[in-house]
């Protein structure tokens, strides 16, 4: 995409869309009545009589009719009140813009950036919001449809009417564009069918990722994980004729490796229940329980693009969950990696495995802080509905830096107890040290806690992504299908973290 890095002026814009903020009053919007002068004094009249709509997300396209031969059309983005105009509420309304490009198969386009300003949210920053939302807004689902003849649409180029310091505008929008485009590419590999994309894919991804942009990277094979004896992944795989994989990229921002934030996914690439078998509408979309996976991947592209001074360890444990005679199942008991036994209660309770043995693998690899990130229950669901993350943490601080980072991103996370009746619960087998499932009560907790058993003392946020890594109805910010959440919260809370707990 080609980022224009020349002040334009109205009279200079050669593009086929203009993109204007408006609301009911005008007046006050520095440069207005030069817009009026350039475009026709009938603008003001259209606002007046609602012609052109000034309701926040409302969009209004209309011809250019003036005297600038390049210039097609103009999109007016309705504001509202922009007393009360957030951040997040701003991303959405540019999301809809996104889709409102994508539908006008508008490749060229210019943003006034300063009528959309609204304090304290200056023009730097509606560079990056408008690059981050219009470019998720913007994002289609993959499809292998025969009959399309529907060309691929991409945005080409983008110019800036703006008094800003044009150098500092361009940069915000390319970090915008970074995290739109990561956000994108974990979406992809959620919405991807299982048969593309099986563990050995999911690995080969993150291979392609660390040679782009310099990680580390590790990749454990069935052999491997056998002679390490990590015996969760290794349990829930038994069914499978896909090997699985553990996946470990090290970003090292410092010269020593201490303050590492470990990022941990579940890549569950496909979930039957195995021998808990689920329905055969629940089994419809269990493509997406690498999700987990999927965010930090997507998290880790940022970083890659970012390069923050800090050092992250990611781990991602990836299989499939499938039947067959040598499928692990209920009574059954397995020993972890980390020498802990369990009994399995519920054969469809299996990302709690894989996690335990990705989360003991990052510890050893130095992680001092952890994040798993997990489509782990329908019980968060339940819990909180399809529009908030459910979370558990072992620390106060560390938890309440994460929360402040996800306001400022706009991904709801809502923090659930974890209390010592609940880990006496999950502690409660005759045979082994653990059970995978306690009961359908507190069923997200008890996932989350099961965890927590591997993780012990190094501060710990768990993120259950099952109700809001995927939406069957489109939204501002993309189409029904992945959503990408938690990309953009983990990548910033890791640049942001100051390491003071």
């Amino acid at each position: 995409m080609i980022i224009q890095k020349e002040r334009k002026s109205f009279e200079q814009i050669s593009t086929e869309l203009l993109i204007v903020g408006v609301q009911k009053n005008c007046d006050h919007i520095k440069g207005w009545k030069e817009f009026v002068s350039f475009y026709g004094e009938h603008v003001e009249k259209w606002i007046r009589t609602g012609d052109i709509e000034t309701g926040r997300k409302k969009l209004t396209k209309i011809p250019y009719l003036g005297a600038n031969e390049h210039l097609q059309r103009i999109l007016f983005v309705g504001l509202g009140d922009t007393k009360t105009l957030t951040r997040n509420e701003l991303r959405d309304t540019f999301g809809l813009v996104g889709k409102k490009l994508r539908e006008m198969k508008a490749n060229r386009f210019t943003i006034w950036l300063e009528s959309f300003t609204a304090d304290p949210i200056q023009e730097k920053d509606i560079a990056f919001l408008f690059a981050e939302g219009s470019g998720m807004g913007f994002y289609q689902v993959p499809h292998y449809k025969t009959t399309s003849n529907e060309p691929e649409v991409y945005l080409d180029e983008v110019q800036f009417v703006t008094n800003a310091d044009i150098d500092e505008i361009v940069e915000s929008y390319k970090l915008g564009k970074i995290y739109a485009d990561a956000v994108n590419e974990a979406r992809t590999l959620v919405n991807l069918p299982p048969n593309i994309l099986k563990a050995t894919d999911l690995a080969e991804y993150a291979v392609n990722l660390a040679n782009n942009y310099g990680f580390e990277v590790e990749i454990l094979n069935k052999e491997q994980l056998e002679e390490l004896g990590m015996g969760g992944i290794l349990a829930v795989n038994r069914g499978s004729t896909n090997e699985p994989r553990v996946i470990t990229l090290k970003y090292k921002g410092t010269e020593e490796w201490k303050d590492v934030i470990g990022l941990v996914g579940k890549g569950v690439t496909y979930d039957t229940g195995g021998y808990s078998i689920k329905s055969k509408t629940g089994m419809v979309g269990m493509k997406g329980d690498m999700g987990g996976a999927a965010s930090v991947l997507g998290a880790m592209k940022i970083i890659g693009e970012m390069k923050p001074k800090k050092n992250v360890v990611a781990v991602i444990g990836a299989t499939d969950n499938m039947i067959s005679g040598d499928a692990f199942k209920p009574d059954d008991v397995i020993t972890t990696y980390s020498g802990k036994t369990v009994e399995i209660k519920n054969a469809d309770a299996e990302g709690r495995l894989v996690l335990a043995d990705a989360v003991t693998y990052a510890k050893q690899q130095g992680a001092d802080y952890l994040i798993d990130v997990a489509t782990l229950t329908g019980g968060v669901i339940t819990a909180l509905g399809y529009d908030k993350t459910g979370a558990l943490s072992n620390n106060e601080a560390f938890f309440d830096a994460f929360i402040e980072t996800s306001v400022k991103t706009g991904e709801f996370v809502w923090g659930m107890p974890l209390t010592e009746r609940d880990k006496k619960r999950i502690r409660d087998s005759q045979i082994a040290d653990l059970n995978n499932s306690p009961g359908s009560d507190g069923h997200m907790i008890f996932a989350g806690g099961f965890v927590g058993e591997f993780v012990e003392n190094t501060p710990w946020i768990h993120l259950d992504i099952a109700g809001t890594s995927d939406t069957t109805k489109p939204h501002e910010l993309g189409p029904k299908g992945a959503t990408g959440v938690m990309v953009r919260t983990l990548a910033t809370f890791i640049k942001d973290f100051t390491f003071h707990i």
